[in-house]
């Protein structure tokens, strides 16, 4: 029994000292300076209840105008049938997956002063100026938000109304009740839960947006995230930096206690059968389907399909007495990836940052792979050390990247200068997905072909390479293309982390776009454009690497 013991502590020996050192220290760390006489005064007070509010306020009517664009499309997909509903459904999938300098992008590229929309009324009124103010306004970042978190409600919501019972809204309408009183006295209390639980895990990723208010609100608005930013490395003031920090985690821990809550009563309000999807009948139900499927494929295609657009599109104005605008097709967006036109020592090219990018998602993908496959293999089969453990390895996810890095930059300021930093924080955000994505394949090898190896003769390592791997193998790929592409769209930790010699391609599309130029602007959109290639590409091959019956993040 000691010995069995002694072999769990020793499998969890390297996943739990990478979190006690690496989560939990700079975590007390933060404690010791959030709660200091010295922060604790009334004008930090006032600011952080400033702060505060503002991130209530922000948050609270984004996941409302989510739940008005996302409840309705809820419907749409549980209850019918039309053509092209599986990419729709896709299509509205992708954006949550994107980083946020890409989605930020895609919206600068449309509506931004050099966006497409702009651009055109310019030329059709002949405008020496964009009309449209998007970019710096309050929104902006409530339509990126709206744009991010929607398939939150439609895939929460629509998965719990396919599950419930028709019998019970037949009964109702036996009784004579028309679709109104079924929807509100029997649909709506059973989805109640679902609603709910998908309302606060919207809020809750509103709550810690960092990357949409950086870049589409600009300075003017000020959430816990940007704050803290702001506080850390332009301020330099730490102390109130940690306490913001403080107020931000203890949120955070208190809507994911309310979520865990609200998702066990989704499990028990809803029955294990489907709702009989149709195809749209009547005159109203063919309205809504039309014009829902209008909105959202206008909605979540126009951004992304904006910015690949703009980044080989290289404009030119004629300003007479009309202002003409010229549009013309290059690649020289691409090609001044690779130039450093500046000769400048201290100027990093694109391609580099790219490179940069690449080497930390590697080092990022070995690190989530060493310390994941471990603990995946001792939650494959739990006792009562795993129990305990299981919800500890979800923590980091609890807390944004922005506090992470806050915690590292306390609590190892003097290792700022190594770029080893970068990827240990990737891999603190990646791991969690890691684990749960090797785990269910590691619990279905079956225990009988281990053995039958063993009885064969077979050493340790021949079972493995036999009988392990061509299980794993598939799993595998998928973890570590998931550490891959969240690496390589990591934009909140990295920004406080990253030297400015070593940026990544986040980093790199954030400093173009806020520096003046067509040719920043295009090298931006063009990088933008190959991070969210890259990403799709990872999504598609999670995706088809997905083992059957796993369910989604």
């Amino acid at each position: 029994m000691k010995s069995i013991f002694s072999r769990r502590i020793l499998i969890w020996f390297a996943p739990l000292t990478f979190l006690g050192v690496l989560f939990f220290y700079p975590f007390f760390r933060i404690l010791s300076f959030g709660l200091s006489f010295e922060t604790l005064k009334a004008n930090n007070l006032q600011l952080a209840f400033h702060v505060l509010f503002f991130t209530f306020y922000q948050a609270s009517l984004s996941t409302l105008l989510t739940l008005l664009i996302g409840l309705p499309s809820a419907y749409l997909f549980a209850r019918f049938d039309f053509h092209g509903k599986s990419l729709l459904r896709a299509l509205t999938t992708v954006p949550f997956m994107l980083p946020t300098v890409v989605v930020a992008a895609g919206f600068n590229a449309l509506l931004g002063p050099r966006g497409w929309i702009n651009l055109l009324l310019m030329h059709l009124f002949a405008l020496n100026g964009p009309p449209i103010q998007f970019v710096g306004t309050l929104g902006a970042i409530l339509l990126a938000h709206v744009f991010y978190n929607t398939t939150i409600v439609i895939r929460v919501v629509s998965n719990a109304l396919s599950r419930l019972d028709p019998k019970l809204e037949q009964a109702a309408r036996s009784l004579g009740a028309n679709e109104r009183r079924v929807w509100w006295n029997v649909t709506l209390p059973l989805l109640r839960p679902s609603i709910l639980a998908a309302s606060l895990l919207v809020f809750l990723f509103d709550f810690t947006s960092f990357g949409v208010i950086l870049l589409l609100g600009g300075p003017t608005f000020a959430t816990l995230e940007v704050e803290i930013y702001i506080q850390a490395l332009q301020m330099l003031n730490l102390p109130v930096a940690a306490l913001l920090a403080f107020i931000q985690l203890l949120c955070t821990l208190a809507f994911s206690i309310l979520y865990t809550r609200l998702s066990t009563r989704i499990a028990v309000q809803s029955a294990p059968r489907s709702t009989s999807k149709h195809k749209a009948n009547t005159t109203k139900e063919k309205i809504f389907v039309f014009a829902f499927c209008v909105l959202l494929f206008t909605f979540f295609i126009l951004p992304m399909l904006a910015l690949p657009l703009r980044s080989v599109t290289r404009l030119a104005a004629d300003r007479g007495q009309q202002t003409q605008v010229y549009y013309g097709l290059t690649t020289d967006y691409y090609t001044e990836l690779f130039i450093n036109r500046r000769n400048s020592l201290f100027y990093v090219p694109p391609i580099n940052a790219a490179l940069n990018s690449l080497g930390y998602a590697g080092a990022t993908v070995i690190l989530s792979l060493l310390l994941g496959f471990p603990a995946a293999s001792a939650l494959a089969k739990p006792g009562r050390l795993e129990k305990i453990l299981d919800p500890i390895l979800i923590l980091p996810l609890g807390a944004s990247a922005v506090t992470l890095a806050l915690g590292f930059i306390i609590a190892f300021g003097r290792l700022l200068i190594s770029p080893w930093l970068v990827p240990l924080a990737h891999t603190l955000v990646a791991l969690p997905f890691v684990i749960r994505t090797l785990q269910p394949a590691i619990a279905s090898i079956p225990d009988r072909l281990r053995q039958a190896a063993t009885t064969l003769g077979a050493s340790p390592f021949r079972v493995w390479q036999n009988v392990d791997w061509p299980i794993l193998s598939r799993a595998t790929l998928s973890a570590a293309t998931f550490a891959f592409t969240i690496s390589l769209g990591e934009f909140g930790a990295t920004l406080l982390l990253a030297r400015p010699d070593y940026p990544t391609i986040p980093i790199a599309i954030y400093n173009f776009l806020s520096q003046p130029g067509d040719l920043n602007y295009g090298q931006a959109m063009a990088m933008a454009t190959l991070l969210m290639a890259l990403t799709t590409a990872g999504i598609l091959l999670i995706e088809k690497q997905r083992l059957p019956g796993v369910g989604e993040f």
